[in-house]
């Protein structure tokens, strides 16, 4: 049994951390989270290594592969190519490459850029990641179903001297949530559906305001974030009557004139999400909140029965949840991702909601998000 301990210093303290690596005992994280930097550190001795190969696997679509296209949008420098299996619909908009180029090119770690249904590994992607740590490469992966409890990857792993990651999988008890009034701003996304464009709103956000001068910290609730950002908590992965508590860690005490901008998950009306976004919005605490959206859907996500909320309806009910926690809650304004429409569709997309909200309506990737950050409080 291999395993590496050391401790970890986060916004709200230090953790003690034991690495599960290599078929070693699990992972406990007994006072906080993962945590990232320049290269993504997981402890004081070991770190996911750069460059990435991003595998796709065989992604039945381009939101599946959201893991990886988030990564190359906001770290492209440290992603050398991305391995696509027979039958993937998606891309990452960067090149393909075999494990074989990869290893030459010296990948470090192969990071499984998908986030399917169910957070599974299926076995047909096991030869593949069996040949990246055959070829001297680590493993790291966000989805629910742990790299660590695959016999044949933990095997082979410790045959290579390779360690596996589980990002999503914090390990760690989050206490009840308080409720309690904290200095410091916040900012939360939220939206009409899963899957819209809550993080790349507010790492967007994060880039105005710190392009203005201001305090801002991004706060990443998701596999993808924690990959991009430095820090955070997969809060799906959260027992539920923890998420609120899980928040207000991710986001505590700040200086006044700081803003936290965490990352908003699932949505209010979504069957299968809305319990940890309620949990989010009450831990948040937030003093203001983004609503996104995207247009082009026809009913919520994997739900081909459940039809996307009317925009004031959802805006109403996010405020009226926020509430419980902040009485001073305020809509920033509206983040459409417009990606599935041309440019003169786009405009007139964002021109009538803000005309039917009287809110600032923007795509953050094609026109930025300084109308929305002119309003914050």
């Amino acid at each position: 049994m291999i395993s590496i301990a050391g401790n970890l210093t986060c916004p709200w303290g230090t953790i003690k951390l034991d690495n599960r690596l290599a078929g070693g005992a699990p992972a406990r994280h007994t006072r906080g989270l993962g945590k990232l930097g320049h290269l993504v550190k997981m402890n004081e001795d070991k770190i996911i290594e750069h460059p990435y190969l991003l595998f796709l696997g065989d992604a039945h679509d381009q939101l599946a592969a959201k893991t990886a296209r988030g990564i190359v949008d906001w770290r492209r420098d440290w992603c050398l190519g991305q391995l696509r299996l027979e039958g993937c619909q998606a891309s990452a908009g960067i090149p393909d490459v075999s494990i074989a180029e990869a290893a030459e090119a010296g990948a470090r770690t192969l990071v499984v850029g998908v986030a399917n249904r169910g957070g599974i590994i299926p076995d047909n992607w096991l030869d593949t990641l069996i040949e990246a740590l055959e070829r001297g490469m680590d493993l790291a992966s966000g989805l629910h179903m742990r790299l660590t409890d695959i016999d044949m990857l933990s095997d082979k792993a410790r045959q290579m001297g390779a360690s596996l990651y589980d990002v999503r999988h914090p390990d760690r008890d989050f206490p009840l949530a308080s409720g309690d009034k904290r200095p410091g701003k916040r900012l939360l996304t939220v939206g009409t559906d899963a899957s819209v464009g809550k993080m790349y709103t507010t790492l967007a956000i994060e880039r105005e305001l710190k392009a203005r001068g201001v305090k801002a910290d991004f706060r990443a609730t998701g596999q993808t974030g924690i990959f991009i950002a430095g820090d955070g908590v997969s809060v799906d992965a959260v027992v539920s009557d923890f998420v609120s508590g899980a928040a207000e860690l991710l986001a505590p005490a700040n200086a006044p004139d700081h803003w936290d901008l965490i990352e908003g998950q699932g949505s209010l009306f979504h069957p299968s999400f809305a319990g940890v976004t309620l949990g989010l919005i009450h831990g948040s605490q937030p003093d203001a909140i983004v609503l996104c959206h995207e247009p082009s859907r026809t009913h919520m996500r994997g739900l081909p029965n459940w039809p996307l909320p009317d925009l004031s309806e959802c805006l109403v009910a996010n405020l009226a949840a926020a509430r419980l926690t902040n009485q001073a809650v305020m809509c920033a304004g509206v983040a459409i991702n417009t990606s599935q429409l041309d440019e003169d569709a786009a405009a007139r997309q964002l021109g009538e909601t803000s005309d039917a909200l009287d809110l600032p309506c923007v795509d953050p990737m094609r026109g930025g998000v300084a109308p929305i950050v002119d309003r914050l409080p």
